[in-house]
């Protein structure tokens, strides 16, 4: 069973901290949990004036560096004003003794999210229109002047695939239940043909997806990218891959993805014309063995749903039952890695 609200959110101690410092607050009507996120439990908080969106780290035991609700609120705080949109940061807490853990507030954006990717009820011309501003977006963020926006320290420097081949082979290994053959294989391919640093260094996401994305109630405009816990500077291709990732996964509430959908009947982009297009609003001419980067996703995503495992059978997963079932996924993505390593 989740955790009840008050357990995540004491409002006895909260209203009293936002009403004496978060200009505007003036007394809570409603605080409810938004359901099916599985990394830091999301609220809404509606009050007479407006509402806001409170995110906070889970309960319990932590992986070391995961959750850091600074870092999403930093990163989103420097894009304001850029062509990347975001949520206004209003506040951010990290003093434990308010409700148990670091939080921040944020405004509450009002607009359409979307979590099936073939965007049911749309027309050819709204899909088309909604997975190219997707696509401009990601340009758009890939093309973040870091010093410009004062995240120049936001990552450290060096091979960001090995890096991040080598902490998320950490956060597996230390989250680990059972032995996945597939994923030990992953890891030891990945770290055989890692590719040699190009030099490109930018923001990325994380965790780039159409579900992430806010969109406006009656235009294909993107009003906010959220969930930036995974954000970090390093190499853009690691978001292209994502989506395109995302995209193999089936269709349905579980693997929001689109295989085996008739894309052309819909609108929709193929991925190499996805792949085109980001790269000629980047001016990049080619993206050589994408199969590499594709393969790292699989692999992170599948280190990522084994954390969510290991953190509902603790007794630690902001939705402990869907925790379990997208934990049986982490061989699937294991099984996807090995295969776009082999054929792109």
């Amino acid at each position: 069973m989740p955790a009840p609200i008050s357990d995540l959110l004491p409002l006895d101690r909260l209203t009293p901290y936002l009403e004496a410092n978060l200009p505007g607050f003036d007394g809570l009507i409603e605080a409810k949990k938004f359901e099916g996120g599985q990394s830091n439990p999301t609220f809404l908080l509606v009050t007479p004036g407006k509402s806001y969106v409170l995110r906070r780290k889970p309960s319990g035991m932590l992986l070391k560096s995961a959750h850091a609700v600074d870092r999403e609120y930093r990163v989103q705080r420097a894009l304001i004003g850029s062509d990347v949109p975001v949520a206004d940061m209003l506040l951010l807490c990290e003093d434990d003794t308010v409700i148990g853990a670091a939080f921040y507030v944020m405004e509450h954006v009002e607009g359409r999210i979307f979590f099936d990717p073939r965007l049911p009820d749309q027309t050819n011309d709204e899909r088309r229109a909604m997975v190219d501003e997707m696509n401009r977006v990601l340009a758009a963020l890939h093309s973040v002047d870091v010093d410009a926006v004062g995240l120049s320290d936001y990552g450290p420097p060096g091979n960001y695939f090995e890096r991040q081949v080598g902490r998320w082979s950490k956060q597996y290994r230390a989250s680990e239940t059972d032995s996945i053959a597939d994923m030990d294989n992953l890891i030891d391919a990945l770290n055989a043909r890692m590719p040699e640093d190009d030099g490109q260094r930018t923001l990325v996401h994380g965790d780039y997806r159409i579900d992430n994305m806010i969109f406006a109630p009656d235009s294909a405009d993107c009003l906010a990218v959220l969930d930036w816990e995974l954000s970090t500077i390093g190499h853009p291709y690691a978001d292209l891959a994502a989506v395109i990732m995302q995209w193999q996964m089936p269709t349905g509430s579980e693997g929001r993805g689109l295989a085996g959908v008739d894309r052309a009947a819909l609108g929709l982009p193929g991925d190499g014309q996805f792949i085109k297009s980001y790269c000629e609003r980047r001016g990049i001419a080619a993206i050589p063995d994408f199969g590499f980067y594709l393969a790292f996703n699989f692999f992170r995503m599948g280190a990522i749903l084994q954390g969510v495992k290991k953190r509902a059978l603790d007794g630690n997963a902001s939705d402990p039952e869907r925790g379990l079932r997208m934990g049986a996924y982490v061989a699937a993505f294991a099984g996807g890695g090995l295969k776009a390593l082999n054929h792109g």
